[in-house]
């Protein structure tokens, strides 16, 4: 992976060394990339996710115990090396067991809302583990945008990141929009719904389209629900009530996917 050019490389072993702080208020605090305009990648498999999509970093970061084997992969991937004292690990990190290296990227433009694009609506969905699966399911089933609208929990946080396992680098990501911007979609939109429309595997789905996932609890909101053009069911023959709004949206996506 070398390329012939010597990289700068930094060693660090204080915790109030002003990197140090940086990066363990971006692991730690869910919204601190707004703010610093950075986004911290914690272990190989996101940093390999990003350099798979041709990112390159800012810096990469090592613990010293790591970096004698890291210096033969990973030395010329990122404009400058930062190698850490492994006491400083569990500072920058959200895990229980901290990675032993991390990528430091500049965060994406805010990403303009592309109108004909097939994409996933997420309405005040919460949960950051539900936000990653649907990412993920999203980029698997083809559909490459996603559109947060207020009150979702934030894209780039390090759980949604972790959740999501790289989908982030192969989508188009739109965050913080109130529901009136999606007056300027040219797609139609389709919701799910507990006891409303046709079933699923019923249904014909247009392609492509905008599937709407509501909050855990609450579900699709009214004026969501309003611009609709589609409602439907998952048939659940067992007999729950509801389905996980991640579980619901990767039945929905592979549907959709199976018209294309």
């Amino acid at each position: 992976m070398s390329s012939g050019v010597e990289v700068p490389l930094t060693h660090i072993s204080s915790r109030d060394n002003p990197l140090i702080k940086e990066l363990r208020k971006l692991s730690q605090d869910s919204t601190a990339y707004r703010k610093q305009g950075r986004v911290w990648l914690e272990g190989d498999h996101l940093c390999r996710a990003a350099l798979a999509r041709g990112l390159k970093p800012a810096l990469a970061v090592f613990s010293e115990s790591f970096w004698p084997l890291a210096n033969t992969e990973w030395a010329h991937v990122a404009i400058k090396n930062i190698v850490i004292s492994d006491a400083l690990l569990p500072e920058i990190s959200g895990l229980e067991s901290p990675a032993r290296m991390g990528f430091v990227m500049e965060l994406p433009a805010q990403a303009e809302l592309l109108t004909h694009t097939a994409s996933v609506i997420l309405d005040r969905v919460q949960d950051a583990g539900n936000v990653g699966s649907i990412l993920r399911s999203a980029a698997a089933f083809g559909f490459a945008q996603v559109i947060a609208l207020k009150g979702t929990a934030a894209l780039w946080s390090p759980k949604v990141l972790r959740a999501g396992m790289g989908a982030h680098f192969g989508l188009r990501l739109v965050e913080s929009i109130e529901p009136a911007a999606l007056a300027a979609l040219q797609v139609p939109i389709v919701v799910t719904s507990s006891h409303h429309g046709s079933f699923l595997h019923q249904q014909a789905i247009p392609m492509p389209c905008a599937w709407a996932m509501g909050h855990e609890g609450q579900g699709v909101s009214d004026d969501l629900m309003a611009r609709a053009s589609l409602k439907v069911r998952i048939d659940q023959p067992g007999g729950e009530e509801s389905l996980n709004v991640a579980a619901a949206a990767a039945i929905c996506l592979y549907s959709s996917s199976l018209t294309r």
